[in-house]
């Protein structure tokens, strides 16, 4: 299994960014995927897990709202589309499978993309 993650960058504060996980090696509609981050100095957090079998969608409390998550199993990539970006959303962001969190409760993924770099700073 590989998740390539891209599309990291800085931006000013309130910008968007999109990232972009293409998996290779996994059929997404039979997993749940999603994204962790890690900010300096930091553990590792969950953002945003997605299962395309049933829809679910859930989302840490301080992205909702801000964030959005999606998928394309005919691509098999999965999408994390960021706005009105904060300086504190500043992190390393990694794709992950299988992914799940609640609160501060997270299960390690199995699997982590190489992490892609979002910097929010004026």
């Amino acid at each position: 299994v590989q998740l390539q993650a891209s599309g990291g960058g800085l931006v000013q504060p309130g910008g968007s960014l999109r990232l972009s996980c293409v998996v290779s090696g996994m059929v997404l509609k039979y997993n749940v995927i999603g994204w962790f981050r890690q900010a300096p100095g930091k553990e590792r957090e969950g953002v945003s897990c997605i299962a395309s079998s049933d829809g679910s969608i859930n989302y840490a409390d301080n992205v909702k709202g801000r964030f959005a998550i999606s998928i394309d199993t005919a691509k098999n990539t999965v999408y994390l589309q960021m706005n009105s970006l904060k300086p504190e959303d500043t992190a390393v962001y990694y794709c992950v499978a299988p992914c799940y969190f609640r609160g501060n409760y997270k299960v390690n993924p199995s699997y982590w993309g190489q992490g892609t770099l979002v910097t929010v700073s004026s």
